[in-house]
């Protein structure tokens, strides 16, 4: 996942380590991207001995920059190469259970803009399964041990439950939209399947035609 992820943030421009790590966790969000220098920089020398990605120059870094106890690497700038832009392309179309765990589908999720809608469905399903078979253990505990528990850990049950349950309802919300062809604002995708916005001519704004997405009404043409 950290692979697809560095290949992915180096496809927008050209970074170093330091600046990949910053994006790793705007990108993805402080909890899945807790990632170490120690994890970072042994996978850039690994793709970069793939030929997946290249050193591009140094640039001269502020303290500010570069951390505390961190080498000259930190001022590295690392660029993807036309090797590892293929590489991307096969890592991003792949489909299986580690996509569907929490970090694997954050990743995956992360980079839908640039996914196939046959994928970005097969994932979303994947995962809607992986949830609920959580959901159903969380039942399953809830209904033969809840008079064993002590009231928090009873408490912490039931919020996991609660947030199975959300997260099963904006999963398919999102395959409902999938399906109709609009990403989640509801804008319509391109015919590659890659989200976009609705069409239109010099005339006016495109006709959709299109069954709304989940809990929003159609809009109907302004009659005379």
């Amino acid at each position: 996942m950290l692979e697809l992820a560095i290949l992915g943030l180096l496809q927008e421009s050209a970074m170093h380590g330091y600046e990949l790590r910053k994006e790793l966790t705007a990108k993805l969000g402080a909890i899945r991207a807790a990632i170490s220098y120690g994890s970072l920089y042994p996978t850039l020398r690994r793709l970069q001995a793939a030929g997946w990605i290249s050193e591009a120059s140094e640039t001269p870094a502020t303290a500010e920059e570069i951390p505390a106890l961190t080498s000259r690497r930190g001022r590295i700038v690392y660029k993807i190469t036309a090797e590892g832009k293929e590489r991307f392309a096969e890592l991003i179309a792949q489909t299986g259970p580690e996509t569907y765990e929490d970090t694997g589908f954050g990743v995956h999720f992360a980079f839908f803009a640039r996914t196939d809608q046959a994928t970005r469905l097969r994932i979303l399903e994947g995962r809607r399964r992986k949830v609920e078979e959580r959901r159903e253990g969380l039942r399953d505990v809830l209904s033969r041990a809840a008079e064993r528990l002590d009231a928090y850990t009873l408490e912490l049950q039931r919020h996991g439950l609660d947030a199975c349950e959300r997260e099963v309802r904006w999963l398919e919300e999102l395959i409902a939209n999938e399906r109709s062809g609009r990403d989640p604002s509801g804008s319509t995708t391109t015919p590659g399947g890659v989200p976009g916005s609705p069409g239109g001519t010099a005339t006016g704004p495109a006709q959709d035609n299109s069954p709304p997405p989940p809990g929003q009404p159609r809009n109907e043409p302004e009659r005379p």
